[in-house]
């Protein structure tokens, strides 16, 4: 017996409302560095707000001040601004926010648990935000249901047609839903999430990444039938078998019409290191999609040309920006893991 499916989560080309972010502040990791990284917030927070609204999480109202101040020296309209105060242990909103779906022609949020990517890191601000801001009205009216689930956003990519790329290596690690095995999670996220068809991948990772292997850094859709992929070319590399190996299974792959997806290899940029000598994630598909633009971080790096290239292939109606953030990934995300889309509706 087959029940009417009424939820469906938007891909992230659908229209949109705004784009959540959490500042970075001198209470959490980002302190040492903070000169350095604020810049990347505020271009990422001019060029959303040229075209829709943000959400900015501040820490306290002292913050929220410092915020607006840096937010007017490069003259972004307020009115496209919405800020509240609410503490947070760090600034990863892509895997703190909302998931938004689609719920009888509604925008529903979503608030799964957060709890610090298995435990890696103290997660219970982050764990609070969502609920707060909705309690404050920074999503206007939209319902708001909480899924007793961990599941970061990072951690999922769907392609408009009924399929969800995800890795194993993350949804079904041991700290996350210990009790839910791979038949309980794919039950819940075709429930909750309107998703026919879950694409497990077993490869793919990045150096400095402690996600487990988010999809956000590895594979991403651009259409219902193209995926952008981290490819790597290099044989010393320490990642190049496993990237070799996660794109023959993106190539495996099929759309819901039974075709394979187009592929489009991202370049590998050259190695990048923090001042202790530990690798960094860089990785180019780590890009935001925004109404009418894709922000596309970038690294100082001769594959920059080419990665904003290729995405331009890829999205030939939208505005292909870069945005620089070698900064981001000093704590080890990028540009898609600092922000979270709001599907039309949500923001007023």
């Amino acid at each position: 017996m087959h029940t009417k499916q009424t939820y469906t989560l938007p891909p992230e080309w659908a229209d949109q409302s705004g784009v959540m972010l959490t500042w970075p502040h001198e209470h959490g990791d980002w302190q040492p560095i903070l000169e350095y990284v604020e810049p990347c917030f505020v271009e990422i927070a001019r060029q959303i707000t040229l075209r829709e609204k943000v959400l900015i999480t501040c820490y306290d109202a002292h913050h929220q001040r410092h915020v607006h101040g840096l937010l007017a020296a490069v003259q972004i309209d307020p009115a496209r601004v919405r800020s509240f105060c609410f503490p947070s242990n760090d600034t990863w909103a892509r895997d703190h926010g909302p998931i938004t779906v689609v719920h009888d022609h509604q925008p529903r949020l979503l608030d799964f648990t957060f709890n610090g990517w298995g435990g890696k890191y103290p997660a219970a601000l982050d764990n609070q935000l969502t609920r707060r801001l909705h309690q404050a009205r920074g999503f206007a009216g939209t319902a708001l249901e909480t899924i007793d689930m961990v599941l970061e956003g990072g951690a999922i990519e769907v392609d408009g047609r009924g399929g969800l790329l995800t890795t194993r290596r993350c949804l079904l690690a041991p700290t996350r839903n210990p009790s839910m095995s791979q038949t309980d999670i794919e039950h819940r996220l075709t429930a909750l999430l309107g998703v026919q068809r879950i694409l497990w991948l077993d490869h793919g990772y990045l150096s400095g990444d402690d996600t487990d292997s988010h999809i956000d850094t590895l594979a991403r859709f651009c259409s219902p039938d193209t995926i952008a992929y981290v490819q790597c070319d290099r044989p010393e590399d320490e990642h190049y078998g496993e990237l070799q190996a996660m794109e023959e299974e993106l190539r495996a792959l099929r759309t819901s019409t039974g075709n394979p997806y187009r592929l489009v290899a991202l370049p590998w940029p050259q190695a990048k290191y923090n001042h202790e000598g530990k690798r960094l994630p860089a990785t180019y598909a780590n890009f935001l999609i925004i109404n009418g633009a894709v922000l596309v971080p970038t690294y100082e790096d001769p594959a920059d040309t080419i990665a904003l290239n290729r995405l331009q292939d890829c999205f030939p109606d939208r505005e292909i920006i870069g945005i620089p953030c070698l900064a981001l990934i000093h704590q080890f995300g990028s540009l898609h893991c600092v922000t979270m889309q709001l599907p039309t509706g949500v923001l007023l």
